[in-house]
């Protein structure tokens, strides 16, 4: 199920063709107001597109992901679509600083699974230039080797200013993704710092990468991405430094919060991804972290908190554009006058606001 047969760069062209032919004026989202929609497209046919991404064409998926990343008019209906269909896929979030080898151990993971039989999804996110707004979307090229395997999907993403270290469309590519039949979905996030650590929200499976040299032992002291890890790599093992950053990180997770018998304790796994070694190790590492979510009722917890999570995004989205059209508004304009003449506190006034705008819903 790759994102086509042809070279990453053809599959880039492809995409970006599905994306002119079927995505409406962008609604929501950040940045949307910043970008203009080409105008009214075609209706599809959601039935039969979600029909065809089940049977693993890779056009069909790349044309929904597209829906997706468009905000697409019909994007709701494509969701509603969806909904029944998924809930089988394992997604595991894969991030750490940049350089530490994300995208090399994705391909890594991607060949392993592929041995054990499984259809991949993998959604490798990249920055978004501040100036320009493009992005590089170079993960797929890194990860051409698997371009031909029809039991693989690769989709780049571009944060489109979204912090957070994944683009705002994720969790919907996601559900993509999970119901076109992939049994495991790697995301990879950009290159990220202490406090980018929405892939915790998102992921069944977090996967923390560290590699030596890099100071990420000093980082394993402080608060931030190194707290969410399930399991921990130090990848680039073969090089000077790898046990020390290995013990630094053993010994920041038995400075953390006390673990009760039974609890999950997240293992250290070290890997050379480039040549494949310690694969089979961190492989093993999430078959044993997802039998133990299971087990104990994590991975539906887990999922019923991302399910919250991205129920509240939606509905924050529609309340930031239904306020922001309030500009120039005689609401605004006469509580605005209350609060400059002292007669209103501007929460008294923003709770006056907020509830004139629900009640209109």
């Amino acid at each position: 199920m790759s994102d086509g047969s042809a070279p990453a760069e053809g599959r880039a062209t492809a995409s970006e063709q599905d994306r002119s032919a079927t995505a409406g004026p962008e609604t929501s989202g950040p940045g949307a107001a910043g970008r203009r929609g080409a105008g009214p497209r075609r209706a599809l046919d959601v039935g039969a597109l979600v029909e065809q991404a089940r049977e693993g064409r890779p056009r069909a998926v790349a044309r929904l992901i597209s829906l997706v990343e468009g905000a697409s008019p019909q994007l709701r209906e494509v969701m509603a679509a969806l909904a029944p269909l998924t809930g089988g896929a394992y997604v595991v979030g894969l991030t750490g600083s940049p350089g530490v080898g994300k995208s090399t151990t994705t391909s890594a993971l991607v060949t392993a699974l592929r041995r054990a039989g499984r259809r991949v999804g993998v959604l490798a996110v990249d920055p978004s230039s501040p100036f320009s707004g493009g992005a590089l979307l170079g993960d797929r090229v890194r990860m051409s080797e698997h371009a031909s395997d029809p039991g693989v999907y690769i989709r780049s993403m571009a944060t489109r200013g979204h912090l957070g270290g994944l683009a705002w469309a994720a969790p919907q590519a996601i559900r993509v993704l999970d119901a076109a039949g992939c049994d495991v979905v790697l995301v990879e996030t950009v290159g990220v710092g202490q406090s980018e650590v929405e892939i915790a929200a998102q992921a069944d499976t977090s996967v923390v990468l560290l590699a030596p040299g890099m100071g990420d032992g000093i980082q394993a002291a402080k608060a931030g991405i190194l707290e969410i890890g399930d399991v921990y790599v130090v990848n680039k093992a073969d090089r000077d430094g790898a046990e020390a950053t290995a013990r630094e990180l053993n010994h920041m997770l038995g400075l953390g919060e006390a673990r009760a018998a039974g609890d999950w304790r997240p293992p250290i796994v070290k890997t050379v991804a480039a040549r494949g070694e310690g694969v089979d190790e961190l492989l093993d590492a999430l078959d044993k972290h997802r039998g133990w979510m299971e087990e104990h009722g994590v991975l539906a917890e887990r999922r019923r908190a991302r399910a919250a999570g991205e129920i509240e995004n939606i509905a924050l989205t529609a309340l930031r554009r239904r306020i922001g059209t309030l500009h120039g508004d005689s609401r605004l304009s006469a509580l605005a006058g209350k609060v400059a003449a002292g007669a209103l506190d501007p929460y008294a006034a923003a709770d006056e606001l907020v509830a004139g705008v629900t009640a209109e819903a």
